[in-house]
């Protein structure tokens, strides 16, 4: 398996697939594993260069018990860029959306397109009041809750019942997967500091903003101003839950094929 060595020495877990076409990588969300992309892997690496990563202190990954933080993260995946092959389209969900934010802002050289999907830049009261509680459960040892609570919030309730069996594995599995418990909640406290809603309007590149209308998590509002604050971003409402682009990677896949195609056009005419 092939990892990067970011500059604090953590080993950054990464996959690739594709041998031709636009380049792209894909960001997980909160759980931090790039599987989370599988069913859009297949969809899209007939006709793209795929990178997925880990995040660091999740997935395959190095989990270190030093502090964490999404610009942290955003340098690893920006390393993780320029050692590979340059530029990329950035395609990020939730957390991962929110790094895709501080890369177009802090590393906009790297990015030649960004999807932020179901993210938020500003963490509101509700959202405080969530992730502190799902801090909480961690900091509690509450492993399979936490997990428990997760699928509850990201999932929608057909979801719920026909992945039964394998949602109750990920339950019971909890315990080690989410291991070590500390650094798992520094991450989720991690998700209340970042706060780049009056620097969106620096964003200079082609955008598009996803949010799902039966969005718990990160309800629609939210993604809705990451939209309103960039010039020209493009906003797509889609069917289902916080996870939507596991439950129709299909639909999601369309999505991103659509927008880079009209992106690398874009650039083209300019």
């Amino acid at each position: 398996m092939p990892f990067f060595t970011a500059a604090d020495g953590c080993h950054i877990h990464y996959e690739t697939s594709g041998i031709a076409g636009p380049r792209l990588i894909l960001i997980p969300g909160l759980g931090g594993d790039g599987r989370f992309w599988a069913g859009v892997v297949r969809l899209l690496e007939a006709d793209h260069r795929i990178i997925v990563t880990d995040h660091r202190g999740a997935g395959r990954s190095d989990r270190p018990e030093s502090p964490c933080s999404i610009p942290l993260i955003a340098s690893d995946i920006a390393g993780l860029l320029a050692q590979t092959g340059g530029p990329a389209h950035i395609v990020g969900h939730s957390t991962g959306g929110a790094i895709a934010q501080v890369l177009a802002l802090d590393h906009a050289d790297l990015g030649l397109s960004y999807t932020i999907s179901s993210s938020w830049a500003r963490a509101d009261a509700r959202f405080r009041m969530l992730f502190t509680a799902r801090v909480e459960l961690l900091e509690a040892g509450m492993a399979e809750t936490y997990q428990r609570l997760g699928h509850v919030l990201c999932h929608e309730p057909s979801y719920l019942e026909t992945h039964a069996g394998e949602l109750d594995a990920a339950v019971a599995a909890a315990p080690g997967t989410l291991a070590p418990l500390t650094v798992i909640a520094a991450r989720v406290r991690m998700l209340l500091d970042h706060d780049r809603l009056a620097d969106l309007p620096r964003i200079d590149a082609p955008v598009q903003v996803i949010a799902a209308t039966g969005d718990i998590l990160t309800p629609p509002a939210l993604s809705e101003a990451i939209a309103a604050a960039i010039p020209d971003a493009r906003f797509v409402s889609v069917p289902g839950a916080h996870f939507h682009p596991l439950a129709d990677p299909e639909g999601f896949a369309a999505i991103i094929g659509r927008f880079i195609v009209e992106a690398h056009l874009d650039r083209k005419a300019s």
